[in-house]
């Protein structure tokens, strides 16, 4: 039990890690001042690489990349619709898809942890 909440924050923490990363390009776009602008990107960098650290505490370092690649992709092409009126394709929504599905398949499969013997 305590090692399917581990996996599950793990999951957690690579999700905010893509999001803190779409929020560093996001904050790019929004602000005009370039000490705003360069200060909140390397804030949201941080506490990205925060978050994406501690997801490879609890899943391996392929389930928390792809992870956090999916929660990026997701929110920055939602973002450029919902605040920047970008047009969406339908190939980017098959492509957004076919992510989703790959990491469920992913955050479904069994990694076997190595055990060392010393």
């Amino acid at each position: 039990m305590a090692d399917a909440q581990m996996k599950q924050r793990g999951y957690i923490w690579a999700i905010a890690a893509g999001l803190n990363a779409a929020l560093a390009a996001i904050s790019a776009k929004f602000f005009s001042s370039l000490v705003i602008k360069y200060g909140l990107v390397v804030i949201c960098n941080v506490v990205m690489w925060a978050c994406y650290v501690n997801s490879l505490r609890a899943l391996s370092s392929l389930q928390a990349t792809v992870t956090n690649f999916a929660a990026n992709f997701l929110s920055s092409g939602l973002a450029g619709l919902f605040l920047f009126q970008e047009s969406l394709s339908f190939r980017w929504f098959a492509g957004a898809l076919s992510i989703t599905i790959g990491v469920l398949i992913l955050s479904k499969s069994s990694v076997d942890k190595k055990v060392s013997s010393d």
